[in-house]
Parts: C-alpha cells; structure tokens; sequence
C-alpha cells in the first residue's frame, strides 16, 4: 500500500471510530456524574429509611460495584466492541481469575453469610482471630474492629464466618467471676460475710440470678472463695474491678489474709 491508500484507509477508521470514541467519552464522564449521583441518592434513602447500620458499607459498595460494571460495558459498546465476543473472554478468564482469587471470593461470600445470620452487627464488642474490639464497619471483603486501646484490626470475612467466634454483646446479661483467697487459718465464714456485704451495697449486682459464693479449692498456699454475680453487658469490667479493690481493702480491715504462693525449704545437715 502506498502512502494516499494509507491515509485514506485512516480517514475511514478515523470516520468510524472517533465519532464512536467521542461518544464513549462522553457517555463516560456523564455516567461517572450519574453513578456518583445514584450512590449519594441512594445513601440518603439508606439513611432516611433507618437501615441497620450492619448493612449500610456493604449495600453501598455494592451498588456502587454494578453500576460501574455497567458503565464500562456500556462505553465498550459504544466504540463497537462485540459485547458476545467480550464476555465470553470475561468468563474464561474470570475462571482463572476466578481460581487465583479464591480468598478473596471466599471473603465475599463470608460477607453475604455473615449479613443473613447476623452473628455479630456494627456495634457489637466481639472476639475473633485472638483480637477484641468493636465492631466498627462491615465490608464486602473484611470486618474491621476498633480494639480497647484504640487499634484498627481487618480481618476477612471468609474466616469470621467460618471460624469460632465470641459476641460479648448479644446478650443483655454477663456473669462475672471472681477468685479470692483467704490464708488457711483464717475464718471462711467471716470472709464469706464481707463479700456479700461487699457485693450487695453495689446496685449493679443483680439479685436475680442470685449472688453465688463457695469453697471452690483448697490450693497449695491459699483456701479459694468462688464468687459469681450477674451484672447488665456494660456494666461487666466495672463492677469486676471495684470489687477486686473492696476485697483487698476490706479483707485488711477484717483480719483476713490473702496469701501469696510460698514454699517451706528444710535443711537438714548430715554429720
């Protein structure tokens, strides 16, 4: 081909496609506006119709996934791409697409089995993976918690959907157990007195379920008191501590002793 046969075949491809290619762009820019729109409209119905916040990231991202999905076959249609041809190279290389990101689609249906049984919601104070925290948002792919001393944890939601997983929050009620120890000699009785006193002058202790107190050991250095009070969900750690500190102060004040592990050594001398 010579060079006027080269030009002229491109002023015909150019005839064809850039008029199509100046289409595409604009069908781009003014569906990027829509899906922007959309998604800012569709955040305000989310918010207005009081969706549980557990579903909120997920439904977003979501909607926002399709509606590019739909954008970029509707620009690939416009400059002439077979659509056919397109997605049948889209599903045989989404197989092994499919294959090398298995983790991630795995994640994706933890996501959607995490959404139906709600096991835990935005919120919750959940233990999972070996970290506590709150639940702070639900993705697509993974869960992210805000931990007590204010850490960021992702973790994918293929393992928290399929692995153990504790939700201190579900219920109203928690228990708290305590252990004290009294030195041998000392008068269980008297110690078994000033805990209940202790506990009953603190509100936060339900009377129902009722107050427990037992002999639960006799160990190597100290008698072991088993206590157990049913307290609200938040009132757990609070009560747990202060009771910790009116246990050593009033135990001082009573005349009971709480031991500290110790060994008697002998020493014998041989002649």
């Amino acid at each position: 081909m010579n060079s006027d046969q080269i030009l002229k075949k491109i002023l015909e491809v150019s005839l064809v496609y850039v008029p199509k290619i100046i289409i595409a762009l604009i069908i781009w820019f003014i569906g990027k506006w829509v899906i922007k729109f959309l998604i800012h409209a569709s955040n305000q119905i989310l918010d207005r119709k009081d969706i549980d916040p557990t579903l909120r990231p997920f439904v977003k991202a979501l909607i926002s996934t399709l509606l590019k999905i739909l954008l970029v076959i509707s620009v690939l249609g416009t400059i002439g791409i077979q659509m056919t041809s397109f997605v049948a190279i889209i599903g045989s290389a989404g197989l092994a697409i499919g294959l090398a990101l298995s983790g991630t689609l795995q994640n994706f249906a933890g996501s959607v089995v995490i959404l139906v049984f709600r096991p835990y919601r935005v919120g919750d104070f959940i233990e999972a993976e070996s970290f506590r925290g709150v639940v702070s948002e639900i993705h697509i792919f993974n869960t992210i918690l805000k931990t007590l001393d204010n850490k960021t944890v992702v973790i994918p939601n293929g393992k928290l959907s399929n692995l153990p997983l504790i939700n201190y929050t579900t219920e109203p009620l928690r228990r708290v157990d305590w252990t004290f120890g009294i030195a041998y000699g000392d008068d269980y009785d008297k110690a078994r007195e000033v805990i209940t006193r202790l506990a009953s002058e603190d509100p936060r202790i339900l009377e129902d379920p009722a107050l427990f107190i037992a002999l639960s050991e006799l160990g190597d250095s100290s008698v072991n008191i088993a206590v157990r009070a049913w307290v609200e969900a938040a009132d757990y750690w609070p009560v747990y501590f202060q009771l910790n500190e009116k246990v050593y102060r009033n135990f001082a004040k009573e005349g009971l002793n709480i031991p500290f592990p110790q060994m008697d050594v002998h020493l014998h001398q041989e002649n």
